[in-house]
């Protein structure tokens, strides 16, 4: 096994945490990083990479880790992590939600203290607005099908607010160009001298004694390697991060023996708390005017199957808050194929304050075998979160009922009411888990992501938050990654 030099930090994970951070880091000349990713880097130039990456209104599907898995599992492995393959939308949580952090993390973590870093991140992924040009009938429909049941308009759902209403999330986009993460921090940054990119190298475990990391060993292209750093950033993802900590020995020590893992640091946090927003959907069958309409725009390569966003709230949620996201969409398959000229149409419920909590656990200490993943979507014991799903598929029909969109779409033959089992059976996620390296005194970090009982490891990304925001979480985890760069750095930017 040969030995690369050392580093004064090494970043675990490419994504959009991990992009934030070697920006950060290396713009002290005096201090040497070295980002690992275990997918490609397609590198500065734009002409280099996969054009389906590029485009703002894809969902590509490629440069994920395990392909042809559970929709819940699905995770970048690309530079850049989940902003090059996501939906790029931007939308921001309830005061409440970021209180709940502060009073686990300290007041940095509260709204007013991340407020700095939500305009540092919103700047740097070139977040627009989406022009009335660019909607779709559809769209346009949803719009007016919000406002028809009263909820108010919101001119920008990536800046803090309260209350429901509907609204367009800013992308992060230029004009059909995906601006991920990468582009955003990485492409200022590449020409330093004290930053390297290392791709394609995945990460066997951290090498753990006496309280310390002393490196981290690593397959990089077929070569066995060890990288050996002063400081420690694992930002490998809700579902990558756990991982690696309890292939290394951190984690909770009776299901380390189970796997054949030495435990080295007992924490019985690490895999738990897995939170995620659960989602059920309402099909509409499409009319053909809707379908012609569709296929234009599909044509003319604009077509973007969900631009508008209805925040709403069942009796369940605090005043002034919100639980659902109602996503009204039309345009291709997610999953599966339709015949030429036809679409996928419906409302989607999304849960935006799940009470439920899932779990991950290693099934192997090989790296290879990926992980085992139970979400436990609409599981809670008190069922709350099912009284929650019926009552986002009411205001889902309530949604698709009105005048602006029933002309272009109607509900299928009206089903009887779901049983708990089929209801569990049809959820799906949003894509945002989080919580499973969570922060607290008992748990995983503390709030600057320091990882209890090893003096020179920090978890920095989505897997650290305690609890769910009520939004998307790219914005959210871009924000929190700035802020605890600040604090790595010891300073506060102003861009």
């Amino acid at each position: 096994m040969s030995d690369y030099l050392g580093y004064d930090v090494v970043i675990i994970g490419g994504g959009v945490a991990g992009c934030v951070l070697a920006a950060r880091l290396s713009e002290d000349p005096g201090r040497s990083v070295c980002l690992v990713e275990a997918g490609p880097d397609h590198g500065p130039d734009r002409r280099s990479w996969p054009e389906g990456l590029l485009d703002a209104r894809a969902l590509p599907r490629d440069d994920v880790w395990e392909e042809d898995s559970a929709p819940y599992r699905i995770r970048a492995k690309v530079l850049g992590g989940s902003s090059s393959i996501n939906g790029c939308w931007h939308t921001w949580g309830a005061q409440e939600d970021y209180a709940e952090w502060a009073g686990v993390g300290g007041p940095d973590w509260s709204e007013a203290g991340l407020e700095p870093f939500r305009r540092m991140a919103a700047e740097r992924m070139r977040l627009r607005p989406i022009p009335d040009g660019e909607l779709s009938a559809w769209s346009r429909g949803a719009r007016a099908a919000a406002a028809e049941l009263g909820y108010p308009e919101i001119s920008d759902m990536s800046l803090p607010g309260r209350g429901t209403g509907y609204g367009c999330p800013p992308v992060n986009a230029i004009g059909d160009l995906r601006w991920n993460a990468a582009f955003g921090y990485l492409d200022a940054a590449r020409s330093r001298p004290n930053l390297r990119i290392l791709d394609r190298a995945t990460v066997n475990r951290l090498v753990v004694g006496d309280g310390r990391v002393h490196g981290v060993e690593l397959d990089a292209r077929g070569e066995r390697v060890t990288l050996s750093a002063d400081l420690y950033l694992l930002a490998a993802g809700t579902y990558g991060s756990p991982a690696v900590l309890m292939r290394s020995g951190i984690g909770p020590a009776e299901h380390l023996a189970e796997v054949g893992v030495e435990t080295q640091v007992d924490l019985p946090g690490v895999g738990a708390n897995l939170t995620d927003h659960s989602c059920l959907v309402l099909p509409l069958t499409p009319t053909a005017e809707l379908n012609r309409a569709l296929a234009e725009l599909e044509a003319a390569g604009k077509l973007y199957a969900s631009q508008v966003a209805v925040k709403a709230a069942t009796e369940h949620c605090e005043p002034g808050t919100w639980d659902l996201h109602l996503l009204p969409t039309a345009g291709a398959p997610l999953f599966g194929t339709l015949p030429p000229g036809q679409y996928e149409v419906g409302v989607t419920a999304f849960l935006m304050k799940p009470a439920s909590r899932g779990r991950l656990r290693l099934r192997s200490a090989d790296p290879e075998v990926a992980p085992d993943i139970d979400p436990r979507l609409l599981a809670d014991p008190d069922g709350r979160d099912l009284a929650v799903a019926r009552r986002g598929l009411e205001l889902a029909a309530e949604l698709a009922a009105t005048t602006a969109l029933k002309q272009w779409a109607s509900p299928g033959n009206a089903p009887g009411r779901a049983t708990d089992e089929e209801l569990r059976a049809g959820a799906g996620t949003y894509w945002h888990p989080v919580g499973t390296c969570a922060m607290g005194e008992d748990a995983v970090v503390d709030g600057e992501g320091r990882v209890h009982g090893v003096a020179n490891l920090r978890v920095i990304d989505a897997s650290i938050l305690p609890t769910i925001p009520r939004s998307n979480t790219q914005l959210p985890v871009l924000a929190v990654a700035e802020m605890l760069a600040a604090k790595l750095t010891g300073q506060r930017h102003v861009e």
